[in-house]
């Protein structure tokens, strides 16, 4: 993997930890209930289906991470797939295009890089 490329799958892990963390974490906290934009009563009554998303956020970079370490292509656009389908997902289901843009795109990019270079 060229640096450039290493920079972007590893960018995009690092937004899946700080996802997990926000999930998991914060999400009845201030910071989790500005970043989403919830209310307290809302976000008490998803806090368990909030930590399992973020687990599942957590999947994604430890994916991401270990196509780093092991320089497995393949690996890395399976999980760059993932990565960009569940933005796709999540945008449409929300129906807030920021969320695509903050997910989706920077692993698209990542993925052309990872395509280019396969």
């Amino acid at each position: 993997m060229k640096y450039f490329q290493i920079f972007l799958v590893a960018l995009v892990a690092f937004l899946h930890l700080y996802f997990l963390v926000l999930e998991m974490f914060y999400w009845t906290k201030p910071k989790g209930l500005k970043t989403f934009g919830l209310t307290k009563e809302y976000a008490e009554n998803s806090k368990v289906l909030a930590a399992n998303q973020g687990l599942y956020n957590g999947f994604l970079a430890a994916g991401l991470i270990w196509s780093i370490i092991s320089k497995n292509a393949e690996v890395t656009i399976f999980f760059l797939s993932c990565v960009i389908i569940a933005g796709i997902y999540g945008a449409y289901s929300t129906k807030k295009i920021r969320l695509f843009y903050i997910q989706s795109v920077p692993a698209i990019i990542a993925l052309i890089l990872t395509l280019y270079k396969f």
